[in-house]
């Protein structure tokens, strides 16, 4: 039994899980992003022996003025958080991806979302993909029911293959008839290493359409630049390099061409309008 303080107010899930599914860091930290700019509180963690291998998800040891001072351990934390203004709730659900046990974790986190009266639920992903850098960085998905995502103009996925965590927990969800939405931020390979601000952004931007509210940006939009920037000048020091990402511009401009990308520019001007009548 979770102990509220209150009762929540039509919450929805929003999750993300380090590692195979978390290319950037991206989604995770959307996540954590999330939590710092609402005002948020800690409602429970899984049991990390249930789920976790700690010789492949190991423990963090914090060790002060030479004593161990501190163990943690790689947990699935949940956390509540209430939008300024906004009319509805917000779960927070971060963690690393589970080694073990997927269907119990799984239908723990389903177990967790019916306690809290959660009848939606956002799952964040992000994939390494032959995506230019200097484009917006692309989302694709997928939503049960499907017509949901073809009201918010999500690109459908067409993958099919090995899945992580993220898979499995949409599809658990869509089982019981819970709306589940899975948003994919497609991460340049030839700059995997985290972070990358600018997925993170395009995730968050989706998160305010969905959510129906508005997330402070803070200093993301800064960093995403500045991100890009750097990005440039290294891909300028190696020709193939610049050559290869010139051709992934012009197959993604010609792409995109046909289309206008109509859906994106009405998007973005709904979500220019929101962020100026809140101003």
């Amino acid at each position: 039994m979770i102990k509220l303080a209150r009762e929540l107010v039509e919450p929805v899930m929003v999750a993300a899980f380090e590692g195979w599914n978390d290319a950037g860091e991206a989604a995770s930290l959307a996540i954590e992003h999330l939590a710092e700019q609402w005002d948020t509180y800690d409602l429970c963690e899984l049991t990390p022996d249930d789920y976790y291998d700690f010789q492949v998800t190991r423990p963090r040891l914090t060790v002060v003025e030479g004593l161990a001072s501190a163990v943690e351990w790689p947990t699935t934390t949940v956390r509540v958080a209430t939008p300024p203004g906004a009319e509805r709730d917000v779960v927070l659900v971060t963690g690393p991806e589970p080694n073990m046990r997927w269907r119990s974790y799984t239908a723990d986190l389903l177990a967790i979302a019916r306690e809290l009266g959660v009848r939606r639920v956002l799952m964040l992903g992000s994939l390494l993909a032959d995506a230019p850098h200097t484009r917006p960085i692309p989302i694709t998905g997928m939503a049960s029911p499907v017509e949901l995502g073809e009201r918010y103009g999500l690109e459908a996925t067409t993958y099919s293959g090995p899945t992580g965590i993220v898979g499995v927990a949409h599809e658990t969800f869509a089982s019981v008839d819970v709306e589940t939405v899975s948003l994919w931020a497609a991460i340049p390979h030839y700059v995997a290493q985290p972070p990358c601000p600018k997925a993170t952004l395009a995730l968050l931007a989706w998160v305010e359409d969905y959510l129906g509210v508005r997330v402070p940006l803070g200093e993301l939009p800064e960093d995403a630049v500045t991100w890009e920037t750097n990005v440039n000048e290294l891909t300028a020091e190696d020709e193939d390099i610049a050559a290869y990402v010139r051709g992934l511009e012009e197959a993604k401009d010609t792409a995109e061409l046909p289309e206008a990308s109509g859906d994106a520019i009405a998007r973005d001007f709904e979500r220019y309008l929101r962020r100026r009548d809140e101003s």
